[in-house]
């Protein structure tokens, strides 16, 4: 074991548990994404018919889609409201807001468990608003489901995307192991890769569809988390420490 591509984003801090890992043990961890989310254009996004102005409420179930509705109203020249109202899935996301509004002066409500199903009694609470739900035009977000259950009424409309990062034609892929934490990464690999054969390269993943994904492609599961083992990294850590040697001090 040498070599371990892990398929996340890498630190804007630099820290990461599985550079721990990169650390204690005689392997290199490299942190790259199978996916990477793009936005719709301003073309893209008129495409759809919808109005923003017509909207008094914005639902927002994820930091990228927060990102992406203001990057689209800058683009289609849209002077967003001081009265424009913000519902958030999880008190992270409310205070991310605060990287393009002044917090304190917006009406702001979220869900203090981080479920969208405690957002449903804020929202049945403000029903006269006219709500609007930013999504991914590729990837389905199981918060809408819940959304729909309760009868919510809201207009989705998609300003982003997922899709595959792909690998330059030169770049060498020549990992020992790979761990997956999303289907949509699991399909990047085959499409980067169609010719992929798995031989005795280790695959981790994490989460049920994404585990289901790894299967349906064929491949052979050999990691997953556990209740013992609830991070992927632990998981990684206990593997390397039975196949591979540590550093000395």
């Amino acid at each position: 074991m040498k070599k371990i591509l892990v398929s996340q984003p890498k630190p804007e801090n630099g820290k990461s548990p599985y550079y721990d890992l990169q650390d204690k043990y005689d392997v290199e961890v490299v942190l790259r994404p199978f996916i990477k989310v793009e936005g719709l254009s301003a073309k893209e996004f008129r495409q759809h018919k919808v109005a923003i102005p017509d909207y008094s409420a914005i639902i927002f179930t994820a930091r990228t889609a927060v990102d992406h509705f203001f990057r689209l109203c800058q683009e289609t020249r849209y002077n967003v409201p001081d009265t424009l109202k913000y519902f958030c899935v999880s008190e992270t996301i409310a205070y991310y807001l605060q990287k393009y509004i002044i917090y304190r002066k917006r009406k702001i409500f979220f869900s203090e468990s981080g479920r969208a199903e405690d957002l449903v009694p804020i929202l049945e609470k403000h029903n006269k608003e006219t709500y609007l739900l930013p999504i991914s035009e590729s990837v389905p977000d199981s918060k809408v489901s819940v959304l729909d259950a309760h009868n919510i009424k809201y207009t989705k409309v998609p300003m982003f995307r997922t899709v595959s990062n792909d690998f330059k034609p030169n770049e060498p892929f020549d990992y020992d192991m790979l761990v997956f934490f999303s289907p949509m990464g699991v399909k990047a690999l085959k499409t980067n890769f169609p010719d992929f054969e798995q031989g005795d390269i280790v695959i981790g993943a994490m989460g049920a569809t994404t585990i289901e994904a790894v299967k349906e492609a064929g491949l052979r599961l050999d990691l997953t988390t556990t209740p013992q083992e609830p991070s992927m990294s632990i998981v990684i850590d206990h593997y390397l420490k039975q196949h591979c040697p540590q550093k000395e001090d």
